[in-house]
């Protein structure tokens, strides 16, 4: 039995939800998010909760009630929330440039500049030049764009430089042994 596909999703007020056939569309104070629901899944909406069910036992139904109610819930908090991932760049010279809102230049120890264009829906915010602020509504987004900004120079092991999440852990190693 599916403990996550079960539970209802309560829906905040500002947020309008429009289910037609097997479309699901979030509207929120922040912008709107659309998904296609699986055949084998169905959504209503009573009383300001969003109640997701499935139709059989099957494994494959099972898989997708749990997944399909947490992808709404992610839809219906990007619209009226946000979401947010922030990086930090360790290493001397390493830094971050803001080029408006959806334009980011890094500074990673090359010979070059590293630009990142944001795709549409996600803005970067660079409070000081080691921190990046990657938002936006679509949750998926967020990190796939986070992930992908860290990709340029993951943080390595023996000094520790590179970009990391908030909060990252990094292993470090131990150098080379003198005599």
């Amino acid at each position: 039995m599916s403990r996550i596909g079960n539970t209802p999703i309560a829906v905040p007020d500002g947020v309008e939800i429009d289910v037609v056939g097997s479309e699901l569309t979030v509207k929120g104070p922040k912008g709107s998010l659309s998904h296609t629901v699986p055949e084998s899944i169905s959504v209503s909406l009573d009383d300001g909760t969003l109640t997701v069910t499935r139709a059989n036992d099957e494994r494959q139904s099972k898989a997708l009630h749990g997944l399909t109610r947490s992808l709404i819930n992610n839809m219906v908090v990007g619209v009226n929330v946000g979401f947010r991932k922030d990086l930090e760049i360790v290493g001397v010279g390493y830094r971050a440039n803001a080029q408006g809102p959806s334009k980011l230049e890094l500074a990673l120890g090359f010979s070059h500049p590293v630009t990142v264009e944001a795709p549409d829906g996600v803005t970067f915010d660079v409070p000081e030049p080691t921190k990046i602020g990657v938002v936006g509504i679509d949750k998926q987004v967020v990190g796939q764009v986070a992930a992908e900004i860290r990709a340029h120079r993951k943080p390595e092991p023996y000094k520790g430089k590179g970009v990391r999440y908030v909060g990252e852990r990094v292993l470090r190693k131990a150098g080379k042994a003198g005599k």
